[in-house]
Parts: C-alpha cells; structure tokens; sequence
C-alpha cells in the first residue's frame, strides 16, 4: 500500500489487483489459522460459527486497514464509529483470544501489502500454536482429581456406622491405595442419613483413575461415585 507521509490526510487509492491480492492473502491465511485452531483445540466448548469468524475476522481486518490507508481523518472516524459497537459474546478460553489477537494481525498485515509477513507469521506462529496444543505444553501434572462419594449411615450388615470415626471409614483404605494422598473438601449430611463427601485426590497414576472408582464403588456403604478432573491435565 502507497504511504504519503508528507500529508497524513491525503488518500492513496489502491488499485483493483492490490484489493485483489491483499484479501486473497488474508483468506488463505485465515484458513490456514482456522483449521490450527480446529486440530490444537483441547477445550469442551468447540465452535464452528467460531472457526469460521476466524477467517472473516481476517479478511475485515484487511478491509479496514485499506479503507483507512494513512489518512488520519479516516483512522480517527473509524474509532469513533467501532466504538459504539458492544461485544457482549463472553470468551470462555485464553487460547481463543490468541487465535482472534492472530488473525487481526495477520488481516493488519495483508491489508497494508505486507504478504510475505502475513504469510510467514501465519507458518511460525500457527505452527507454534499447533505444537503447543498437541503437545499438552503446561498442563498440570499432578494428577489432582476431586472425587465425590455418596454413602449411607448403615454398613451391609445392618450396623449403624454413623458415629463411626473419620479414619476408620472403609473408603479411606481404598484411598489411600490408590492415592499418594487424599483430603476431605467437604462433609453434608442428606436425607435418609446419607452422607455426601468430597475429597481432593492425588492418583499415583494417571491410569489408576477408573480402577479408583471400580474400588469405591464396591466399598461397603459406598452408594455412587463420581470423579471429576480438569479437562487440560492428561489422563
């Protein structure tokens, strides 16, 4: 794009085949950052409407940047016009406004004529972005799950085991074999003398976690088990 940085106010205007080639250049790089982010999401909130604002994020970027040119006039117009735009679309994941940060740079950077940076930043930057992805690149390792236990106050036998100490409550053995530690979170007492309780587990292995809840909900007294892990730990 042609700059005259003797008149901050004048307007260049482009020629078709420059139009051209600067959207072509932030479609295809939009793509290309749409579909990283399709095979490096890790997340349970997946959305398509998502992938495809990443591409048309790009391109209107790029449109923008070559409406405005280097005429201040239109650059301080445009501020004033986007800003009685509201977005009240919460973003749920960091990573997401990575990707929307990364398209908006690349559309800036296609709408001004810089193709070759446009394109080479959407190589190394969305190549990055996918390696960290598949590589689970900061996940927590230790292996944390929170494990809810719902029991009633009477043994197989019959007996009443309500005023039974903590630590000798059965599931506390099960526990401890399968964990390097555990610790009670929470204690509520529901209907019919049932107990909920819920405890901060941290596995020897991660492959120990089905086994956990196979023992648990075998134990006397145990009548369901849940365990609940963040989704970005391995498993």
């Amino acid at each position: 794009m042609p700059f005259d940085l003797n008149d901050p106010f004048s307007t260049l205007p482009l020629a078709t085949s420059q139009i051209v080639a600067n959207l072509l250049v932030a479609l295809l790089c939009g793509l290309a950052i749409s579909l990283i982010y399709r095979w490096s999401y890790r997340g349970t909130s997946y959305s398509t409407t998502f992938v495809a604002s990443l591409v048309t994020l790009a391109m209107i970027t790029s449109i923008v940047i070559m409406a405005i040119g280097n005429n201040l006039a239109r650059a301080f117009g445009l501020v004033g016009a986007m800003s009685i735009i509201r977005f009240r679309t919460a973003v749920k994941d960091t990573q997401d406004l990575v990707f929307i940060f990364l398209v908006l740079a690349i559309g800036l950077a296609a709408g001004v004529g810089f193709h070759r940076l446009a394109i080479l930043a959407t190589v190394f930057v969305g190549a990055t972005l996918w390696l960290l992805g598949r590589s689970g690149f900061g996940a927590s390792r230790k292996l944390e799950y929170l494990v809810e236990i719902v029991a009633s106050s009477e043994s197989a036998s019959g007996e009443d085991s309500g005023t039974a100490a903590p630590e000798a409550a059965p599931w506390d053995a099960v526990l401890a074999r399968y964990a390097r530690r555990h610790r009670l979170l929470h204690a509520r007492s529901g209907e019919g003398g049932r107990l909920d309780l819920g405890f901060l587990v941290t596995l020897r292995r991660t492959e120990d976690a089905p086994a956990l809840t196979d023992a648990l909900g075998r134990t006397d007294r145990v009548e369901e088990v849940a365990l609940y892990y963040d989704e970005e730990r391995p498993l």
